[in-house]
């Protein structure tokens, strides 16, 4: 029974991917975890040297390369990558700036990059490779700054991050999978001066694609991920897998430590290019290891610049796509799923001309070794300036979903799983909660058995309480009691169709959710946004809902989209909604209060060409500036009424 695919499904041939590439389904304790696969602490160690790191990565790097190199010709899909929430700033600022909103981020205190930020002077947003800054005031662009180069792609994703009249432009052109269907661009960090005319500062062009990044004050950490470059032999067609296996691993053991060292390329406000790499004492490795990725955290404080430091870079031998940060801890999660075969694909010069004997092998498939369905989880401590320093290292069963599925509480992190396969193996899966001590990332309990034969749709963790959604035909939602470590426990569940792949909190005993309805055999039918009532954790309940039919918003996998206002209940939600032969974009206005979800109106943006078609473009962010509600799309930004939705202005991007 088809339901809507949360994820970004991308056919590409992708050679590249990692031996992070798994199966679908495993056979799994639907009560949990099965046993050989309960948390566990893992520690880092350090190589000693470039001698001993190159042994090693060569060693377990040969282990895992096959026939096609890292990884196989599989068609792909990509985990999305949700991002954040955060408490709006409802307090105005010290220097007489308007009271204002912020990025919706997972933790207070944490900032997120997103396309747009403000400080209620001045909204500075970036866009097809051009930063914007707009004066609130006069409502209209001051300065514009182009970072992309005259052949470079205008169309590769950019974040921002801001603190005081410094930027940090994150363009993440490295990203693996669009990079193998269109050129991006390369990944770099470019330090923007704000004040008066925006002039860049230094660029640091990293090795490899962007993964994530946290600021605490003006610190910034970011993480990127790295592959060997190694060349492997090319090999007739005619060549059979076992020898086109053994011809890579020769080439990965004669691999050169250059072919792993994570490299960096940073250019200061002169224009003097330093090239570097990641010292081989400052590479640390867990017992186990694939090899084939390596993972770079750097820091910049932005308050100092690019300093003779550069980026403080430290270096881990493993793989990891989730980056979740709290004031005291950065954490970095391997996820085994971020790359996985969805079915096997046949090459059209392979497809075999009548069906294989039983027992012998489809040709024209490839099979990929496996790694067990577990995730990783590394912490660094983050109190003090600098690079990170590491802190401990640990497992649990199963896949993560998103940052979401982490939270830090009270000395223990709290970590949300579902274990067994997607597709045809998704009957045997099953989710959990795992907690593990901050300090050493080992097991103080769990809690398992929720959604068996679902998945986890979203998660959400508020103090000592966890709320979980999972999902196939029906949406349980449920609530966790979390106060004591030892033995976390269900509490209630609310079975209602649909799912919520949002969960945000709305005020004492109350939870907003933000996703799809469906119907009762899980065929989703459009944009859902519910009230729930989670003032008793043993009966969940929900009191509204808003259904738009035949759509669907960008909030559902970016909580960067969705802007709610405490102040005056006000909740803004991106929108478009399709049917034959007409889409419509804007955002959805709502109001929110103690009992329901009401409709207060749509917010659109003047409609613009691109050639001889006409189109409205699709609003991507929210913000409150005062008594403003300004929203940004690529075509510009426009300034609304907050309370009465009137227009009072449009300010055009340039093209």
């Amino acid at each position: 029974m088809k339901t809507l695919t949360r994820t970004a499904v991308a056919a590409a041939l992708l050679a590249t991917a990692t031996a992070a590439c798994t199966s679908s389904a495993g056979d799994s304790d639907p009560a949990g975890p099965a046993a050989g696969q309960r948390p566990v602490s893992v520690r880092l160690v350090a190589y000693r040297g470039c001698d001993e790191m190159l042994a090693g990565l060569r060693e377990h790097a040969a282990e895992n390369v096959g026939p096609w190199g890292f990884g196989g010709p599989h068609v792909l899909r990509q985990m999305r990558s949700d991002t954040a929430m955060a408490e709006s700033d409802t307090a105005a600022k010290s220097t007489g700036s308007a009271e204002h909103s912020t990025t919706n981020t997972h933790e207070a205190g944490v900032d997120e990059p997103d396309v747009v930020k403000t400080d209620g002077r001045r909204v500075v947003t970036v866009s097809g490779g051009t930063l914007r800054v707009i004066d609130v005031a006069t409502r209209k662009v001051t300065a514009t700054l182009r970072l992309t180069e005259k052949d470079e792609p205008t169309y590769a994703p950019a974040d921002l991050l801001v603190s005081g009249d410094r930027a940090l432009v994150l363009m993440r052109g490295g990203d693996m999978m669009y990079k193998a269907i269109a050129p991006m661009g390369e990944t770099r960090y470019v330090l923007v001066d704000l004040a008066g005319t925006p002039k860049v500062l230094g660029t640091v062009k990293p090795q490899g694609a962007h993964v994530d990044a946290r600021m605490v004050g003006s610190t910034v950490r970011l993480v990127t991920r790295s592959q060997p470059e190694i060349t492997f032999p090319e090999a007739g067609p005619d060549t059979a897998e076992a020898e086109r296996t053994k011809l890579n691993r020769a080439a990965v053991r004669k691999a050169p430590i250059e072919a792993w060292l994570p490299r960096m390329e940073i250019t200061d406000a002169s224009g003097a290019v330093s090239k570097r790499t990641v010292p081989c004492e400052r590479v640390s490795h867990p017992t186990d290891y694939t090899g084939t990725s390596l993972l770079t955290v750097h820091s910049i404080d932005l308050a100092q610049g690019l300093t003779a430091a550069g980026t403080d870079p430290i270096g881990l031998a493993a793989d990891g796509d989730i980056v979740y940060g709290t004031g005291q801890s950065l954490y970095v999660a391997s996820n085994p799923r971020w790359w996985w075969p969805v079915e096997p694909v046949m090459l059209e010069d392979q497809a075999p001309a009548a069906e294989p004997s039983p027992g012998e092998p489809t040709p024209g498939v490839t099979k990929v070794k496996a790694p067990p369905e577990e995730t990783e989880v590394h912490r660094f401590d983050v109190t003090r300036p600098g690079a990170p320093v590491y802190a401990a290292s640990g497992k649990v069963a199963g896949r993560l979903l998103n940052q979401y599925s982490l939270s830090e509480h009270d000395g223990h992190l709290r970590v949300a799983t579902t274990t067994g396969g997607e597709g045809r193996g998704q009957r045997r899966s099953v989710s959990g909660v795992h907690v593990l001590r901050a300090s050493d990332l080992t097991k103080a309990g769990e809690v398992g058995g929720l959604g068996k034969g679902e998945q986890i749709y979203s998660v959400r963790f508020i103090g000592p309480v966890g709320y979980v959604v999972t999902f196939r035909q029906v949406d349980p939602l449920y609530t966790l009691d979390l106060r004591d470590p030892a033995a976390p426990k269900v509490t209630g569940e609310l079975k209602i169709t649909g799912y919520s792949a949002y969960l945000h909190p709305a005020g004492e005993g109350r939870l907003i959710g933000i996703g799809q309805e469906a119907s009762e055999q899980g065929r989703t039918l459009g944009t859902q946004v519910s009230l729930f009532d989670v003032a008793d954790p043993a009966n969940p309940r929900r009191l509204s809902q808003l259904f738009q039919k035949d759509s669907g918003s960008e909030a559902e996998w970016d909580p960067h989209a969705f802007l709610y206002w405490p102040k005056t209940g006000l909740a803004v939600v991106p929108l478009n909604t399709y049917g034959e032969g007409r889409h419509e974009a804007g955002a959805l206005a709502l109001k929110i209060d103690a009992s329901a979800v009401t409709r207060l109106g749509m917010i659109t943006h003047p409609e613009t060409r691109q050639g001889d078609t006409a189109y409205r473009p699709g609003i991507q962010r929210t913000l409150v500036i005062g008594d403003g509600l300004w929203t940004l799309s690529e075509g510009g930004v426009q300034v609304n009424d907050a309370a009465s939705l009137a227009e009072q202005a449009w300010i055009p991007f340039a093209r």
